[in-house]
């Protein structure tokens, strides 16, 4: 809707018998001056041409790699281990992709609100995840396309950046706390072993450190908003500290769709990369190197490289090496990995982001029913009223 002024005339009657010189029986045309207010466009990085280049850079990555692969004289192994791949454990694989996105949703749901339907949460989610797959920087990309989502749909920025701090925060936790576990259960013998026992303390140990500043953030935050002369700094610095208190009410609040989804988010994914050894009859690695591996690959998905790709991969590969997995073994495991990772959201997400863009535009959404302390009207559902911020 463009901006400007909408006018929008009404004819009146002169009455005859007043004492101004009017004559009489002229109508009079008076004219509403009525601001239109724009609604906020897509952001720039995700119009449909940004996308659509990444996905261009991504399927050109992905054909070096094959090129590469079938055309190198000395991968030959690698291109062995390919053609035997078993179609049973690559559906089991995908299916495990599938689980992993109904975790996000369901943590997404849980964080944000949960009076939102189940088919708004599940679109959101998606969009989330399909903009992680085609972009990049840890998984910004699909938070920044979620909350200005949320703000199309009528909730407030302060709603906004609280819930999107905790929701880093809450799946950032599952993420540690299972490094923690990998790490620990290495350094023990209890989920596998290593060629060092400092493979196994290093990572429990800055697991603990990361749950450590994760605790400290919100006196970090307060400090830096008190001692910045930079508006926008404080505001950054006053969202986190929201955020980390947000944070902390919604696990005091034993929420069990936060725990269950940012858990399933996580192990669903590390099974789907065992499982990719099994595609292509290797040993799957102890459980702990897994968890360790996969967590500490996904630092790679900081490059900025659409999808993360030749990041998280490298990422994976080297430390899977680090810990003893046979290097061509493990480079089969997480070229399939990757490729379920990318493929599977973003077929699924940028249909549903299309779709829900289109329900935005058309005010055929329930989202503002989240909006804490307000009446709103929603679609098919009448007047929704909320006291408090929905949990």
């Amino acid at each position: 809707m463009a901006e400007g002024i909408a006018t929008q005339e009404r004819t009146t009657w002169a009455p005859t018998d007043t004492w101004c010189a009017v004559a009489p029986s002229r109508p009079l045309t008076v004219e509403y001056l009525e601001p239109e207010i724009e609604a906020e466009p897509l952001p720039d990085e995700f119009s449909p041409s940004n996308l659509r280049r990444s996905l261009v850079i991504i399927g050109a990555l992905a054909l070096v790699t094959v090129a590469v692969i079938v055309l190198v004289p000395g991968l030959a192994s690698l291109r062995e281990r390919f053609a035997g791949a078993q179609p049973g454990w690559l559906v089991l694989a995908a299916t495990l992709q599938l689980g992993s996105c109904a975790g996000y949703v369901l943590v997404f749901r849980g964080v944000f609100c949960r009076r939102m339907s189940w088919r708004t949460s599940t679109e959101i989610g998606m969009s989330e995840l399909a903009a992680n797959s085609v972009l990049s920087v840890g998984g910004a990309g699909g938070l920044a396309l979620g909350a200005w989502i949320l703000r199309r749909g009528g909730l407030e920025n302060a709603f906004i950046a609280r819930r999107t701090v905790a929701f880093f925060l809450l799946t950032s936790l599952a993420n540690v706390t299972f490094l923690a576990i990998g790490g620990i259960g290495i350094a023990t013998g209890l989920l596998g072993s290593s060629p060092s026992v400092l493979l196994g303390i290093v990572p429990a140990v800055l697991a603990v450190a990361a749950l450590a500043l994760a605790l400290a953030a919100h006196g970090l935050a307060g400090m830096l908003a008190g001692r910045s002369m930079r508006a926008r700094v404080v505001a950054a610095a006053e969202a986190v500290a929201a955020g980390v208190d947000e944070a902390l009410d919604l696990l005091r609040a034993r929420e069990p769709a936060i725990f269950v989804g940012a858990a399933s988010y996580l192990l669903f994914d590390v099974a789907m990369l065992g499982v990719c050894f099994k595609t292509f009859g290797n040993d799957v690695p102890a459980v702990g190197v897994l968890l360790v591996a996969y967590l500490v690959g996904q630092l790679g998905s900081l490059i900025p490289i659409p999808g993360g790709i030749g990041g998280v991969d490298g990422g994976l590969i080297g430390t899977l090496v680090v810990y003893g997995v046979d290097a061509a073994d493990a480079a089969v495991a997480v070229i399939a990995y990757r490729g379920l990772l990318l493929s599977i959201p973003a077929i699924i997400g940028l249909p549903v982001l299309a779709v829900l863009r289109r329900r935005l535009r058309d005010e055929a959404h329930d989202i503002a029913a989240c909006a804490p302390g307000e009446a709103v009207e929603v679609l098919g559902r009448g007047t929704v009223r909320r006291s408090v911020p929905a949990g």
